[in-house]
């Protein structure tokens, strides 16, 4: 499964960046971790915040034969409906409940906090992009697939 998401960027006239303007923005990884106590993981999305603009958005790729190798008892339905809620609140999709609701900057926050579940966020780093969506699909490539 594949997918990719995010908000439209929001500028007012005017209030937009500079042609060519590199701007900051933070993701992390998700990793999938069939087996908690054993701490052993695949890599199986990224989600992308850039302030400056205003986007947010995920990219998520979970491949069952991964999980498989890590845990053969892996139920891949369970992690893609993880997924599927991560990808709800990323868009502010009504559905998600209350988290969903709230600004892309607590979003995502909410999406990155840590947890000890079968989906879990990798730290937060950080970078300059002249387009968040393209480079949500580089890292993507880069670190997921």
């Amino acid at each position: 499964m594949s997918t990719r998401g995010g908000d439209a960027r929001r500028f007012l006239a005017g209030d937009g960046p500079a042609p060519g303007e590199r701007l900051p923005f933070e993701y992390a990884v998700l990793r999938a971790v069939p087996r908690v106590d054993r701490g052993e993981c695949v890599n199986i999305g990224v989600v992308l915040y850039s302030q400056a603009t205003e986007y947010l958005g995920c990219a998520l790729h979970a491949d069952a034969a991964r999980l498989r190798a890590v845990d053969a008892g892996v139920d891949v339905d369970a992690v893609e409906a993880v997924l599927a809620g991560i990808r709800a609140v990323c868009h502010g999709d009504p559905a998600a409940g209350g988290a969903a609701a709230e600004p892309a900057r607590v979003r995502f926050g909410w999406l990155t906090a840590p947890r000890s579940t079968v989906v879990q966020p990798g730290p937060v780093h950080s970078g300059m992009t002249l387009d968040p969506a393209a480079d949500l699909d580089r890292l993507l490539e880069r670190l997921v697939r």
